[in-house]
């Protein structure tokens, strides 16, 4: 079993990270980043193994407590950083079946290089096994999340991955062209899991999948179906995508949906 970062390299506690009221900031850095992921400037013989501090770009939020989830994909070891105070910092059942997914079929997806927008990533552990399978993957959230985020896929990812993971903000439906133009970010595959359930941003959410979608793009969407909302928002998908049902795991009530945008 593959355990990317050893315990060596683990940065300290959560709560000695400097903060601010919106949950996170950006993090000084002691020396420049260069594009091998090394740290030092241009030229320097001395160059030294990135750490995930001198990554790390955002700052989680002090939630009053954390949790470590153990999962297994790939032959890696994966160590989830939860907290229980954030309904964006757990690991809900559509992510546990679409990981699943990805490891089967990671072939027949073709994910080596594929580059991936995960909307709604949570704490990341989808977006952390896109990466370990070898895509190209950007994890997206509401900014209170970011740290936390970025932090699991770091710890999960650095030195065992061909590519890092980007993080970025996303807030459904809001300043999609100005901060994704179309005409610089295309996506091979768009991810998504349990983003449908109780909340009144569905409609910007559904507008927030096709806009990502452009031809070529696959959009794997799992959920768990809690409520009457779920089947009303998956009839207005289906209006926008081509839609196919992929998978159902009875256990835990999801159904894993495979969406093309319909072009007119």
């Amino acid at each position: 079993m593959d355990v990317c970062l050893s315990s060596t390299q683990q940065p300290g506690s959560f709560g000695e990270a400097p903060r601010t009221p919106g949950g996170w900031v950006e993090a000084e850095k002691k020396g420049t980043l260069q594009e091998d992921g090394t740290e030092g400037p241009p030229g320097d013989s001395n160059k030294i193994e990135p750490s995930l501090q001198s990554l790390q770009k955002f700052v989680p939020t002090n939630y009053a407590s954390y949790t470590q989830e153990n999962y297994l994909y790939a032959g890696k070891k994966i160590v989830i950083q939860e907290s229980i105070e954030s309904y964006g910092s757990v690991v809900w059942p559509g992510a546990v079946a679409l990981c699943q997914y990805l490891e089967e079929h990671t072939e027949e997806l073709n994910l080596q290089d594929a580059k991936i927008l995960e909307i709604g990533a949570g704490p990341g552990l989808v977006s952390t096994v896109a990466t370990i399978l070898g895509a190209q993957v950007t994890a997206t959230d509401l900014p209170d999340v970011l740290g936390n985020l970025q932090y699991n896929l770091l710890k999960n990812t650095l030195n065992c991955a061909a590519h890092l993971p980007d993080v970025k903000e996303l807030v459904w439906g809001e300043d999609l062209e100005q901060n994704f133009p179309k005409s610089t970010f295309y996506y091979d595959y768009v991810l998504a899991s349990d983003v449908v359930y109780h909340h009144y941003f569905l409609e910007k959410l559904l507008t927030t999948m096709v806009y990502f979608c452009q031809p070529g793009t696959v959009l794997l969407w799992a959920n768990k179906f809690r409520f009457s909302t779920d089947y009303e928002f998956l009839d207005k998908f289906k209006q926008a995508f081509e839609t196919t049902l992929l998978a159902e795991f009875p256990e835990s009530s999801v159904k894993l949906f495979k969406g093309t945008l319909k072009w007119d």
